[in-house]
């Protein structure tokens, strides 16, 4: 299976609480939301659409994964959210009990076993095992080679501090521009392979 990042990322790097002010406020974030006056349904939508599409599963860390379990099972009869509620889902945590999994399909991976875990997961045969938000998990995916592809959803903001998706350890990572489209709002779309 090939790990697929996919996140909104503002000019500056940030990819914090992009859905909602509430979302995560860590730091005194207090932009939550910012990605709304640039979405678009055919551009940024289509890159959502496309990722989940080739998804044989989803991957996140804990916050994400209860925001998104939050959110999807009541928007059902929707394409896209009875995709993302069928779709097999794991998710790091070490403080979520298997029994609040209560999203359809969701297993745990342990926090302390997260790399070996997802270390095997992307060895299996099957198609894209797809990230959504979860910077952490991003990071440390990044961070440990295991990261195939980037897509990046460049907004034209600058937010000022936050979160950022790229490790801070000084570690070389080389990817390759793969395809790059500009949405009306002058979101840029790009995906990047990782360089073998």
């Amino acid at each position: 299976m090939r790990i697929v990042i996919t996140e909104f990322i503002s000019l500056d790097g940030i990819v914090q609480a992009p859905g909602g002010p509430e979302e995560d406020t860590d730091g005194g974030f207090a932009h939550g939301g910012w990605t709304h006056p640039f979405f678009d349904p055919e551009v940024v939508g289509g890159a959502f659409d496309s990722a989940l599409a080739g998804a044989e599963a989803l991957l996140f860390g804990r916050r994400t994964w209860q925001n998104m379990a939050a959110a999807w099972p009541e928007r059902a009869g929707d394409p896209f959210a009875d995709r993302m509620n069928s779709i097999q889902k794991y998710v790091v945590s070490d403080t979520l009990g298997d029994d609040k999994l209560t999203w359809d399909n969701t297993v745990r991976i342990p926090g302390a076993e997260a790399v070996a875990g997802i270390r095997e997961l992307r060895d299996r045969d099957g198609g894209d095992l797809v990230v959504m938000g979860s910077p952490t998990l991003a990071r440390t995916l990044i961070s440990e080679g295991l990261a195939d592809e980037l897509r990046l959803m460049t907004m034209p903001v600058l937010l000022g501090g936050g979160k950022s998706l790229f490790p801070a350890d000084g570690g070389l990572h080389t990817f390759e521009l793969a395809e790059a489209v500009t949405s009306p709002q002058g979101v840029v779309v790009s995906t990047y392979r990782r360089k073998a």
